[in-house]
């Protein structure tokens, strides 16, 4: 796989590009063939006419298509919304600006379409997906610890490039711009590299910015750290009192280093300061970043999911009640079922000591029993507000408790909120189907229909493993 060197007599090539010849570009190449100029005819077959099918990533407004040339040259496209790039000049000029880097860790941009009002970019295929399939959509293949350490130096590798060449700034640098080539290298897609337009980036002081580079490659590390999918403005409450064994992904399984572990964490908190405190320079923390790497490290292929022993749930599984109404995102139906199974899931999940009957406890057990009868009385804010007051003065919660201010937030259109609840129950829980199936109807209404989906089926697979248990 790679660029493509001979092309139908459609395309122009262009050959002002200019190469960074310090960088060591990636599989090796020497010399990287000249920017091209595609029609967009060309890319509509490439890609069978933009068909749904042909969809790699979609997240948010990002949607990238898979297309093969004729060639057979296996390609990425990015296509823009028509209101984007107006001026046909100023995409040209971005487009070449971008495709001028070439590094190991970051995607070759290999050409354009300028084609009346079509805008679009071309890259090269990457073919084992993207950092978020792997962490957030897991079947398989777990994947281990010093992986995800080289994962994180990758990124920090080519994010400190851009800085060097002159990118500051990355759109929306999240796992789903993280992606894998054919020997399981981490790689940065260079489509978040090309400016937006009108993207008002400006902070207060004293805030955070969800959209600030360093900021945002601190989410990642919350990510590779907790295996969970977390919206940006939301990863300082993630880890915000949690200790490093309550935030640590549990498919991990304690298999990972605990001085490491922590280390990463505390880079990650340093990313994540607010504007008007230091945070590290990508410098920093790739010199912190190398300095964790182990000498043994895993081969780089076993961030590559394995089929093998996998336990699939075939399509004739009869999904449950509580599934077939998150599915249709029907919340008084999904409310009924909780209000019906109450705490029956998770009774034995928490073992009740002494302390339960002091004095302290048993009032904070008041508290969370006023949360669950205006829980049962579909009076929402309420609920909240008595969970709330529940979780904060526990060290260890029901899942359950999560689970209900959850369905609350989702009932007060709240979708952010219900997901992160939905994800700590899931670390509290690891293999709740609850916790999953909450999950899935919060990413519907972020309209993240995609990890919806695949979340629902989890949830699913789930359930159909504890009837066979």
């Amino acid at each position: 796989m790679g660029c493509c060197y001979s092309l139908p007599s459609t395309v122009d090539p262009i050959q002002d590009q200019t190469t960074d010849a310090s960088s060591e570009p990636r599989n090796g190449r020497r010399e990287d063939p000249p920017l091209t100029k595609f029609s967009f005819y060309d890319l509509k077959m490439a890609t069978r006419y933009f068909s749904p099918e042909n969809i790699v990533t979609e997240h948010g407004s990002d949607i990238v298509f898979k297309g093969r040339l004729q060639n057979g040259s296996v390609i990425a496209v990015k296509r823009f919304n028509s209101t984007v790039w107006r001026d046909p000049n100023l995409f040209v000029e971005e487009a070449q600006r971008v495709g001028s880097l070439r590094h190991k860790r970051i995607v070759n941009l290999i050409g354009y379409c300028c084609d009346g009002d079509k805008r679009l970019l071309v890259a090269d295929f990457m073919p084992n997906d993207t950092l978020a399939k792997r962490l957030f959509q897991r079947k398989h293949q777990t994947m281990d610890w010093p992986t995800r350490l080289r994962v994180a130096y990758g990124v920090a590798e080519a994010l400190c490039y851009c800085n060097t060449a002159g990118f500051a700034s990355y759109n929306n640098l999240s796992a789903y711009k993280v992606l894998f080539d054919e020997d399981g290298n981490a790689c940065l897609s260079c489509f978040g590299l090309v400016k937006k337009i009108n993207d008002d980036q400006r902070t207060t002081t004293g805030s955070v910015n969800p959209h600030n580079m360093t900021y945002r490659f601190g989410t990642i590390l919350v990510n590779l750290i907790s295996g969970k999918q977390i919206p940006p403005s939301h990863a300082p409450e993630m880890i915000h009192r949690k200790t490093l064994v309550q935030l640590m992904d549990p498919y991990l399984k304690g298999r990972f280093s605990m001085d490491e572990a922590t280390a990463v964490l505390n880079l990650a908190i340093q990313c994540l300061q607010h504007e008007d405190q230091e945070s590290p320079n990508t410098r920093e923390i790739v010199a912190e970043l190398e300095t964790l790497l182990t000498r043994a490290e895993a081969p780089s292929d076993e961030v590559i999911e394995t089929t093998t022993q996998q336990e699939e749930v075939s399509s004739s599984t009869r999904i449950s009640p509580l599934g077939e109404a998150c599915s249709r995102m029907d919340l008084a139906s999904i409310h009924k079922i909780m209000v019906s199974t109450a705490y029956d899931d998770d009774k034995d999940f928490i073992e009740l000591s002494f302390e339960e009957w002091i004095q302290e406890v048993k009032e904070l057990q008041d508290v969370r029993k006023q949360g669950d009868q205006a829980f049962v009385e579909q009076d929402f804010k309420p609920a909240i507000d008595c969970y709330s007051q529940f979780i904060e003065a526990r060290s260890m919660v029901y899942p359950s408790v999560y689970a209900r201010r959850s369905l609350c937030y989702l009932f007060c259109n709240e979708p952010d909120k219900a997901l992160l609840d939905g994800m700590t129950a899931q670390s509290v829980y690891p293999d709740w189907p609850t916790a999953f199936y909450l999950q899935s109807v919060a990413l519907a209404k972020l309209n993240m229909n995609i990890d919806s989906t695949n979340t629902l089926k989890e949830a699913a697979i789930l359930e159909a493993k504890r009837k066979h248990q």
